[in-house]
């Protein structure tokens, strides 16, 4: 008679998770309020209130770090931290340390909630913390890399599986971007100076800026669709090797896609070309990567039918692709020279952040919050259902009027009278043309809040019910 051998269950650490989780809410509520107030501002300027803290001007930096790094963030830091031990098999590295992770980012949040309204700014893009914020975003930001990457090195599979590879190239790359592009020469405690200056201050910002966008709004978020899609389908990732190859392409040709926020500056028209292409290469991996994540469904599409949570993660998706498209497209010249400095810029930045990363983030805390309390699903799935759809609506309002808002835009600044080639549209009358589509911009992103009150409602039932099953705790990887 041979003996049987158990394999113990790792006792997973699940505090810190549980922790960023709830943030994720708590952000995501007060970075998108931030933004339907500033858009309400735009429609209706007395929503400034005359008050220098409340002006537009500082609000949208406030709104912009809120959504990306608040929200965005904790939702990235709970997901990874959770999907790095189930995929590893094996408890968080140093638990100190991602407690320590979890309090010195909301001091950071918090002191970015303190200092923009008060208008201590770098004035880069996306990059307006001043310098001693960027030292603690710096310190938290390796804390959080010896975290994840310790995990991975104390894991007890052989395998590092794909979603690991897209939070890793995330985490190393948003500290390389971080850290070079907030160089800068302090001259008090609320003021410094880039080390750069003229076009290379530009090309630098968009280098960091849009691989913000490539590295921490897109392959942080991969990394969390490569986990929960099929997790949540109960189905294997449709192609394994697809998810290798679309990861190293992706990695190897965002980098090089910034200039195309500089096209027709002082930027020399190499670079710019450069940028052009780069970001026509992209659409390729981009769109693998949709199409490996639905095609996961292969085989299970009536899901869809039952489950809003695999709603919310394929349209994430669908998102995805249409935001992957209409990026390279942008990026043309051709293309740029009506889009630029208009409103659909607007729409496309916020077709992927609420379309792909909201709702991807959405999707995957539903998903999560019952595996973490140990229930079988959220307290009210017909809630999760009704914040779909009010996520969905709220997201087609909002990306549609900025589409029709620019493109008349565009088509406005652009037009001559064919006799002295004077412009044919004064400024204002542009603006009293778009003047309408603020309004649906503004209507479509309080739709989307609305959905966020229900969210948070719902994972606080989650969270204080008394379990009814040992759901998740046992259950394999």
């Amino acid at each position: 008679m041979g003996t049987t051998h158990q394999v113990a269950t790792p006792q997973y650490d699940y505090g810190v998770i549980k922790q960023f989780t709830v943030m994720t809410v708590i952000w995501g509520i007060v970075g998108m309020a931030v933004g339907v107030l500033i858009a309400s501002q735009l429609a209706w300027p007395a929503l400034n209130f005359d008050l220098p803290w409340l002006t537009y001007s500082r609000l949208r930096p406030l709104h912009t770090n809120a959504v990306i790094f608040a929200f965005g963030g904790c939702a990235l830091m709970a997901t990874s931290f959770y999907v790095v031990q189930r995929t590893c098999q094996t408890t968080l590295f140093a638990p100190g340390l991602a407690k320590f992770v979890f309090w010195g980012w909301q001091l950071v949040i918090l002191l970015a909630a303190i200092s923009l309204p008060m208008g201590w700014t770098s004035g880069k893009e996306y990059a307006e913390l001043e310098w001693p914020i960027d030292i603690l975003i710096a310190v938290v930001w390796v804390a959080y890399a010896v975290v994840f990457f310790g995990t991975i090195a104390k894991r007890t599979t052989s395998h590092i599986y794909v979603a690991n590879w897209f939070y890793g190239a995330f985490i190393i790359t948003v500290a390389l971007l971080h850290i070079v592009n907030s160089m800068a020469i302090p001259v008090s405690p609320t003021k410094s100076y880039s080390i750069y200056a003229g076009a290379r201050d530009a090309m630098i910002q968009w280098w960091y800026g849009h691989n913000a966008v490539g590295f921490f709004l897109t392959a942080g978020f991969l990394g969390m669709m490569y986990y929960f899609v099929p997790k949540q389908a109960g189905r294997p990732v449709y192609s394994y090797r697809l998810s290798i190859v679309h990861f190293w392409a992706l990695i190897s040709v965002y980098m090089w896609a910034g200039p195309h926020h500089l096209h027709y500056t002082a930027l020399p028209d190499w670079a710019q070309s450069i940028g052009m292409v780069f970001s026509l290469v992209l659409l390729a991996p981009s769109w693998g990567g949709m199409i490996n994540g639905i095609m996961t469904l292969s085989g299970a599409w009536e899901k869809l039918r039952d489950d809003p949570v695999i709603r919310f993660l394929i349209v994430a998706l669908s998102f995805y692709g249409m935001s992957t498209f209409e990026g390279p497209m942008m990026s043309i010249k051709t293309v740029n020279a009506l889009s630029h400095y208009t409103d659909w810029t607007i729409g496309h930045v916020h077709s992927g952040a609420l379309g792909w990363v909201a709702m991807i983030s959405i999707g995957s805390i539903y998903a999560l919050t019952p595996w973490l309390y140990d229930k079988k699903t959220m307290h009210s799935v017909s809630l999760v259902n009704t914040h779909f759809w009010l996520a969905t609506i709220g997201t087609v309002l909002y990306i549609a009027s900025m589409w029709v808002a620019g493109i008349s835009q565009g088509l406005m600044w652009r037009a001559v009278n064919p006799e002295d080639g004077s412009l044919t549209y004064t400024f204002v009358e542009a603006l009293k043309a778009t003047y309408p589509y603020y309004i649906v911009r503004a209507a479509g992103g309080l739709v989307f809040l609305s959905g966020m009150f229900l969210m948070a409602y719902n994972v606080f039932k989650t969270m204080t019910t008394p379990a009814t099953s040992t759901h998740t705790a046992a259950q394999p990887a």
